[in-house]
Formats: structure tokens, C-alpha cells, sequence
């Protein structure tokens, strides 16, 4: 293996910090550079069992700093970027749409003028890598899977984001020939995931015994993937992909929401120890968020063909290991919920 210098933004985050335990691991001649603000979803207690590795380096800053950017691209030598610095929740950007447009928009273009600007002596070598989202391409509501064909058909604030940053990146490659690579995966799960999302948020609710919110009637449907699935699935793109080339991620594994909900009811009652049906009595149907797609599924046969990925973990194996990392580490889930943030979180499910 080249001895690389790789720039991970948002690595503090839950998705980030997966990948940037298995590159340090994986690739101990690699420089592996954290780059992340800090916000409330980025912990660096995600990476205490790294933090002292001698080919790992964190940098607090912020990629809407372009001066920064510059900075942390000629400190490190940076040849390859892999960037996951995202504002990344639905519901916070139908609050608050301006703070995604900065970040998602805004900061993904910071990031490819650092690189365009930094790797003068030519790209050989080097890779811009954009992790997206499957949410760009809308709703699958009438069967079928998403491809990397698939036209872009963004929903909410975030999506639009996304698949703007996605046409900037894009567009860097086509018109500067910048050697780009977008990948598009489905919902993640697993250690580390910040309890505003789906599976956390039932999961601290059920250790408290308080409401389980389901939009609707809970017949959306997603395709959940483990994280560290997802981590392998960007080492594969990073380094076997091609340049120019859109790659999608997914877990071939449908649920909808009301049967996850009760599949982890179910699974943390026999963790708890609580008679069964027990947590199933806190689903709360709440009102169905604005443009709410109904269904996510992703076909990744294209990865596997070019790069022989697959997901390793099932559903169920999964999830019984974040039910148990959770119960592990309840001081983790009290130390992130303790601000404010859960509280002012829980307000919008009730309006």
C-alpha cells in the first residue's frame, strides 16, 4: 500500500468515526487527519480507543473556513478526501433549511476548491470521495429500487442539499477533471448514532420509559444497513472505485417503521427483562412529518460487481449488537442527551 494522507471531515460524527477507526486500524501506514467542528453530533469520545495511535490527528475547525481548509490541505499533505461533514437530519431542516444549504452546499465546495487548489503537481493518486445520501433520489413509492441512474428527485431541505453538493462535486470532475467518487447509501445503524435518529431514539426512550414517537402509521419503509458495513463499503469505494462514478449502498433489507419499532420493543424487553409487550405499550403515533417519503431501497449490485462488497452483519445481528453497545454504555447515551438539544428534539415531535 502508498503510504496515503487522508483527510476524514466529519469523522467525529457517527458514520465518521467509523470510518476513521477502520482506516487508522486497517492502514497503520496511512496519516489519517479528523476533521470535524465539534457540533452536537460530533463527540470525540467516539474515538478514545484511537485517539493515541501514532498515524491519527485531529483537527477542530470548520469546512465553511476556507482559509482552514487550505491550511489542514498544505500541513498534512493531503492526497485523498474522503467527506462526510454534513448537517444530515430531516426534520432539523425543515427548522432550519438555510444551516443545511451553508454546511451541505457551501462547505462541499470549500473542500473542492482546497483540493483543486492544494494538488498542483496533478491528480495522479488522488481522490475526492463525497458520501451522499439515497435520499436524492426522492421516494420509491411504487416499487423497484433505487440505481445510480436513477434521476435526482430531492424531498426536504436536507435532500436538496445533498444532491446539490452531489452536482457540485460532479461538476468539479467534469469541468477541472478533478478524480471525484460519489457513493449514496441507505439508513445506517449501529454504535455511536446520536438518539435523534430512528433506532437510538427508541432505544433511550425505552431505557426511560417514555413515549416512542412514530410518524403516521408507521408504514414508511428504509433500508437499513449496519455501520461498520457502511465503513467497509467506503474503503472499497476509495480505493477500488472509479473515478467519475457514483456508487450506491444498501443493505437489501426493508422494514417498515412500526414493525422495526416493535422488533426493538421486543428485543429490549428481553434485554431488560420486562415482561414482553411491555415497551410496545409506549408507541405513540405522532403527527406524519412534512414530505415524508414513503419508501427508500437501494440496488447495490454495482458496487459488489466492481469491488466484491456485500453487506456481512443482518438486520437482526445488528441490531442486537447496538441494543447491547447502548445498555453498555449507558453513560455515553446520558452524557450526549444531557443538553439541551433532546429537549428542544422532543418539542418538534409534538408540534
Amino acid at each position: 500500500m502508498t503510504k496515503r494522507k487522508i483527510l476524514i471531515t466529519g469523522g467525529a460524527g457517527f458514520i465518521g468515526s467509523h470510518v476513521v477507526r477502520l482506516f487508522v486500524n486497517k492502514y497503520p501506514d496511512y496519516t489519517v487527519v479528523n476533521l470535524d467542528k465539534l457540533t452536537y453530533a460530533g463527540n470525540l469520545e467516539n474515538l478514545r480507543d484511537i485517539e493515541k495511535k501514532p498515524n491519527y490527528h485531529f483537527e477542530k475547525g470548520d469546512i465553511l473556513d476556507v482559509e482552514f481548509l487550505f491550511e489542514v490541505f498544505k500541513k498534512y499533505d493531503i492526497d485523498g478526501v474522503i467527506h462526510l461533514a454534513a448537517e444530515s437530519h430531516v426534520d432539523r431542516s425543515l427548522h432550519n433549511p438555510t444551516e443545511f444549504a451553508e454546511t451541505n452546499i457551501l462547505g462541499t465546495l470549500n473542500l473542492l476548491r482546497a483540493a483543486q487548489a492544494s494538488w498542483t503537481n496533478g491528480y495522479e493518486g488522488k481522490v475526492f470521495y463525497h458520501i451522499s445520501t439515497d435520499e436524492v433520489y426522492g421516494s420509491a413509492d411504487h416499487g423497484g429500487f433505487f440505481t445510480e441512474t436513477t434521476p435526482i428527485d430531492p424531498r426536504s431541505p436536507y435532500s436538496a442539499s445533498k444532491a446539490s453538493s452531489d452536482h457540485f462535486v460532479s461538476a468539479f470532475h467534469n469541468s477541472f477533471k478533478l478524480p471525484t467518487r460519489i457513493s449514496r447509501c441507505s439508513n445506517n445503524y449501529g454504535p455511536f448514532h446520536f438518539p435523534e435518529k430512528l433506532i437510538p431514539l427508541m432505544i433511550n426512550n425505552i431505557l426511560n420509559n417514555k413515549p416512542l414517537p412514530v410518524y403516521g402509521k408507521g408504514e414508511n419503509i428504509r433500508d437499513w444497513l449496519f455501520v461498520e458495513d457502511h465503513a467497509r463499503a467506503i474503503d472499497s469505494i476509495f480505493h477500488f472505485g472509479k473515478t467519475g462514478e457514483v456508487y450506491n449502498i444498501g443493505g437489501n433489507n426493508e422494514w417498515r417503521n412500526i414493525d422495526l419499532v416493535n422488533f426493538l420493543c421486543h428485543t429490549m424487553d428481553k434485554k431488560l427483562g420486562r415482561e414482553e409487550g411491555t415497551s410496545a405499550k409506549l408507541i405513540t403515533y405522532v403527527k406524519d412529518r412534512l414530505g415524508h417519503d414513503l419508501r427508500y431501497a437501494i440496488d447495490a449490485s454495482k458496487l459488489t460487481a466492481e469491488t466484491g462488497w456485500r453487506p456481512q452483519v443482518t438486520f437482526e445481528e445488528g441490531l442486537e449488537k447496538t441494543v447491547d453497545w447502548y445498555l453498555a454504555n449507558e453513560g455515553w447515551l446520558k452524557n450526549v442527551t444531557s443538553g439541551d438539544y433532546l429537549k428542544y428534539y422532543t418539542k418538534m415531535y409534538q408540534a
